[in-house]
């Protein structure tokens, strides 16, 4: 039988306008690719990530494209034309195509997420070169031609316009709060000719590792296009064979159980190994090897818990691994480009390797994106992240209308099958805030019906992707995997604090509450909440087109405000810094400093006081905090905390100190008491410092704890005591230490504007955390002008040692070499300490 090759077809692409007479067709700027890419290196079009050129480039959107090149006809045998099959692969086509081979149509699609095959080998030629052709429609257009046939539906949206629902493509190229409108299309993913007699169509794998940790039961399970008869199932790690059984191919399908003992199991960061099983498959034929496949898996207990809890109502939502509850601090993420094949595997590892490094343990893929490269996956795999992975619907009511219901039943159940082996996905969730569309929409939502075919006459249809369709998918094809109906969820509305997920946003959306006030915001497991910042200047200058000469390079500029696309961004940024800052739009890197500082503030507190509440078992209060967003599609001041070209915000910094394996957390309370209840001339303020550890590691610390206080204005330690000694902190939880009133001189005197208090854990005499707590909101704070700020360089060039005289808030170092990475920054210092960063 003849053996299972792949041929690349990603040589020899033109494309040009199919709508324009004076079109040419022109060399491709790489293949895979998309239209705005080859435009911009034949210089037909600007750069649009600089300056307003987005706008002069909408043109590109609405056009037909046409790309095509050429491929030789695969070397057959005369007696092998009549067993061999030819198929040309196409992993992704952006997104209405006709795919047209040697004049004959063979392919039309209508989703960016679906791969196709086409059986090819009646279509190619006998000897010589075969033209392929793909014609791509405009997107939008056809979303804007859908919309106007179904007028029963209720069309709309939040971002971009209603055209986006009606049309399986990444929804935020429609425009987003963070992002621009840019209407891609192309082959966007690879094109391969595979010839074959047989082959492994898919691989895959049930695992189940015993609650002991002991054993796992993997079952091994391959489907065969073909007439191969055996099929060899190789499990090895790290080069050596573990296990192998040969069986026989029965009505195009072959399985077998394995049972493996003493797993090598994989966790999360910091909580053990990630080892990486393989599993290979090999077609035989007489003895014969014609094809083979191979996956790299993970063996982990993965689990969703939820549960009563003791002294709160609703139920618990945090992830277990391994019998290891996990506090889920981590990301959101969203394409890394609007240009997503331009996007490399080191760059998708260089991303991940960031959120590793920032101490977060999960990145969750949003559902306006796409379902991301394998390579994004690998990188989680090897790293330890954990994924929560969301079906691409976002902020609205989808239409579901019998054609569009098949897309998205095609879409899921391939999708799932290319993801499935990825041990990093623990969970799948239907959506993105699609049901809080629903309730602010005042949709139609019954929570107790659960006749299915009802919900389609309803004028919120889309129920029936996420409970039906999706639940049907998730169940066939990863039942090992929890399936969430949508992001939040917690059953019966979004809100519930007590119940599913959350996404906070009434800090900056909503009633922009103060971030100090995150504590009285807590949810179950918060899955978005965010705050805005700028990004780093020389970012701002790259979208500048005059750079640093750029008239527009100051913080209200039309060009500047042109690269923050949320709404109301103005006043909002404004409303959290006079709150909370004396700040000044001149010169903009202070004005960018201080934006940055205000994002680190408000997550770092968030962080903190979210994950006081994971108190242990049965009182895991909070779950988890996913921040909005990790990262951004192009340079823009929005909600990331690492921008564009992967230079982080200062509040990457604030989030990896909280998110420690030890962290200390302190907040100081107001309390007003009156002289008596009749009375309000004579109220007494009393101001408590409240301290408490989290501890992250499985092992219980036992660690003395020191509190220092200084005075802002003249530097002096005011106070200095060991408030406990052999504390027990015990392992993955926190803890609450103590409660005492800052610490002044004389009470009642305001004197608690002046005082910085500084905590400390101490174990076996060396410090292991540390949090210094400042009276706010810092406007108010008389911050002294440091006359010793002192950094020098270690010896081994690695650290930097910070010293002040006095209280100085909030240190930023940079070089301008920026290959130099910092581990830490914005740091806090106090007189008598040397920082190192």
């Amino acid at each position: 039988m003849f053996t299972h090759t792949i041929t690349p077809i990603d040589k020899h692409w033109t494309f040009k306008q199919a709508d324009n007479e004076d079109s040419k067709f022109l060399a491709v700027a790489q293949f895979p690719t998309n239209v705005h890419l080859d435009l911009i290196a034949n210089k037909i079009i600007p750069d649009p990530f600089i300056g307003k050129n987005e706008n002069d480039v909408q043109w590109v959107g609405e056009a037909v494209w046409i790309y095509k090149t050429h491929f030789p006809s695969p070397k057959l045998l005369a007696e092998e034309r009549s067993t061999v099959k030819a198929v040309l692969a196409f992993d992704g086509l952006d997104t209405y195509a006709t795919v047209v081979l040697n004049g004959k149509e063979i392919l039309k699609t209508q989703s960016m997420f679906i791969p196709e095959r086409v059986d090819v080998s009646t279509y190619l030629k006998r000897e010589g070169d075969n033209e392929l052709e793909i014609t791509f429609e405009s997107a939008y257009l056809k979303g804007c031609s859908i919309v106007e046939k179904y007028p029963d539906h209720h069309w709309g949206c939040w971002n971009g316009d209603t055209s986006r629902l009606a049309v399986r493509k990444a929804q935020y190229h429609w425009g987003w709060d963070w992002g621009p409108t840019l209407m891609t299309c192309g082959p966007w993913r690879p094109v391969n000719l595979e010839v074959f007699s047989s082959r492994v169509s898919d691989l895959y794998f049930t695992s189940n590792v015993d609650q002991s940790l002991r054993s796992a039961q993997f079952v091994a399970k391959a489907d065969i296009e073909g007439d191969a008869s055996e099929v060899k199932f190789d499990i090895s790690l790290d080069g050596k064979d573990v296990v192998s059984e040969t069986v026989k191919v029965s009505e195009g399908h072959a399985m077998h159980s394995f049972k493996i003992s003493g797993p090598a199991l994989w966790f999360p960061i910091r909580y053990g190994k990630q080892p990486l099983y393989t599993i290979k498959a090999t077609l035989l034929h007489d003895g014969s090897e014609i094809a083979k496949e191979s996956k790299k898996f993970g063996l982990r207990r993965a689990e969703l818990i939820q549960r009563s809890l003791t002294g709160q109502p609703g139920t618990s939502f945090f992830f277990q691994i391994n019998n290891i509850p996990i506090f889920c601090g981590g990301s959101d993420w969203i394409p890394a480009d609007n240009f997503v094949p331009r996007i490399s595997k080191e760059k998708y590892y260089d991303w991940v390797k960031l959120v590793a490094d920032g101490n977060q343990f999960m990145i969750r893929v949003w559902g306006g994106g796409i379902f991301e490269e394998q390579a994004f996956y690998d990188a989680c795999d090897e790293l330890g992240i954990l994924v929560w992975q969301d079906f691409m619907f976002g902020c609205g009511n989808y239409p579901a209308f019998p054609e569009f219901l098949d897309l998205v039943k095609t879409e899921a159940e391939k999708n799932v099958k290319l993801l499935r082996h990825h041990p990093s996905i623990i969970i799948w969730a239907g959506n993105n805030e699609d049901y809080q569309y629903r309730e602010q929409q005042g949709l139609t939502y019954d929570f107790e019906n659960k006749d299915v075919e009802s919900w389609l006459k309803t004028n919120f249809p889309a129920r029936y992707i996420y409970e039906k369709i999706l639940v049907d998918a998730c169940k066939e094809l990863v039942p090992d995997t929890y399936y969430h109906f949508g992001s939040p969820w917690g059953g019966k509305d979004t809100t519930d604090p007590t119940v599913g997920d959350l996404h906070q946003w009434n800090v900056w959306h909503g009633s922009q509450e103060k971030y100090q006030n995150f504590d009285k915001l807590v949810g179950r497991f918060v899955s978005e909440f965010g705050m805005e910042a700028f990004p780093h200047i020389n970012t701002i200058d790259s979208f500048l087109p005059l750079g640093k000469d750029d008239p527009d390079r100051y913080p209200q500029s039309s060009t500047v405000d042109f690269h923050n696309k949320a709404d109301g961004h103005e006043r909002r940024i404004a409303l959290y810094l006079v709150e909370n800052f004396r700040y000044a739009p001149d010169p903009i890197e202070q004005f960018i400093y201080t934006t940055q500082l205000m994002q680190a503030e408000c997550l770092a507190s968030a962080y903190r006081l979210w994950k006081r509440q994971w108190k242990g078992p049965g009182k895991e209060y909070c779950g988890g905090a996913l921040v909005w967003q990790i990262n951004d599609c192009w340079p823009v001041t929005s909600w990331s905390i690492v921008d564009f070209y992967l230079r982080p915000k200062m509040a990457y910094f604030t989030v990896k100190r909280e998110m420690a394996p030890i962290s200390l957390g302190v907040t100081r309370k107001e309390h007003f008491i009156p002289k008596d209840k009749y009375k309000r001339a004579f109220v007494e303020k009393k101001t408590n410092i409240e301290i408490w550890a989290s501890n992250l590691t499985l092992q219980d610390l036992h660690v003395d704890v020191v509190v220092k206080a200084f005075n802002l204005i003249t530097g002096k330690e005011t106070f200095s005591k060991t408030v406990a000694s052999a504390f027990t902190v015990p392992s993955n939880r926190s803890t609450e230490i103590a409660i005492f009133p800052v610490p002044v001189h004389k009470p009642h005197t305001d004197e608690e504007g002046n005082i910085v208090v500084a905590a400390y854990l101490y174990e076996d005499g060396k410090q292991i955390a540390r949090y210094i707590n400042w009276p706010e909101p810092l406007k108010y704070v008389h911050l002294q002008k440091p006359r010793f700020l002192s950094t020098e360089m270690t010896r081994d060039g690695k650290r930097v040692e910070i010293s002040a005289e006095v209280p100085v808030k909030g240190v930023v170092l940079e070089t301008e070499d920026e290959d130099v990475k910092w581990e830490d920054n914005l740091v806090d210092v106090v007189p008598g300490e040397v920082g190192l960063v």
